[in-house]
């Protein structure tokens, strides 16, 4: 626990929070005008509670994030780590920005790679907004949330070829089947397509 946040009240959760943990917290945010959350963890923990609260219509809620080390939303969102990253969240201010989801409902906050079954390669055929990000055979797609418009970005993974990331507000892919990984977290499940978007609405990050 940062020293920043020590005096805080807090509510302890596995590293990905149960929804009905959550839903504990609601009650309590409700009855602030200024309803500010700090989640401190990983970028699998924040995209649990931010889909929590999407699925729950309160994204009102300013959410602070305060990462133990370096991880792929700490970079994204420029948050800093441990107890710099804690000071933020406290003393920051909200601004709105990107909220990115996947068709299933949930949030990605560091990266999102997509494989093919198995360990094969990825088969099938990207775009990023009108832009063909691949068609054929890959080794990954990658997809990550950016701080400012459009969104998001996306690239894929060709052996030790340099890397070139599209920016847009969706990345669609169709598939012969794909894995997709979640910050982290494999979905296991083979879908034939998958598709990532920028929400309608922004979230509240404080920095």
């Amino acid at each position: 626990m940062p020293i920043a946040l020590a005096s805080l009240p807090t509510l302890q959760t596995a590293a990905i929070p149960d929804p009905t943990d959550l839903d504990e917290l609601l009650p309590v945010l409700a009855a602030d005008s200024l309803p500010r959350l700090i989640v401190l963890g990983e970028d699998a923990g924040l995209a649990a509670v931010l889909t929590h609260l999407l699925r729950t219509e309160r994204l009102n809620v300013e959410i602070g994030y305060v990462p133990v080390d370096r991880t792929y939303g700490s970079r994204a969102y420029q948050t800093g780590t441990g107890n710099a990253a804690a000071k933020r969240a406290l003393e920051g201010k909200a601004r709105e920005t990107p909220l990115i989801r996947d068709d299933t409902g949930k949030v990605l906050i560091g990266r999102a790679t997509l494989v093919g079954p198995r360990g094969e390669k990825l088969e099938g055929e990207a775009y990023v907004d009108d832009t063909r990000l691949f068609t054929g055979k890959v080794a990954a797609l990658h997809i990550s949330p950016m701080l400012e418009m459009p969104g998001l970005r996306a690239t894929v993974q060709r052996g030790l070829r340099k890397r070139r990331w599209v920016e847009g507000r969706a990345v669609q892919l169709g598939t012969r089947g794909a894995v997709v990984i979640r910050d982290g977290v494999n979905s296991e499940k083979i879908v034939p397509r998958s598709t990532f978007y920028r929400h309608h609405e922004p979230w509240l990050l404080v920095r």
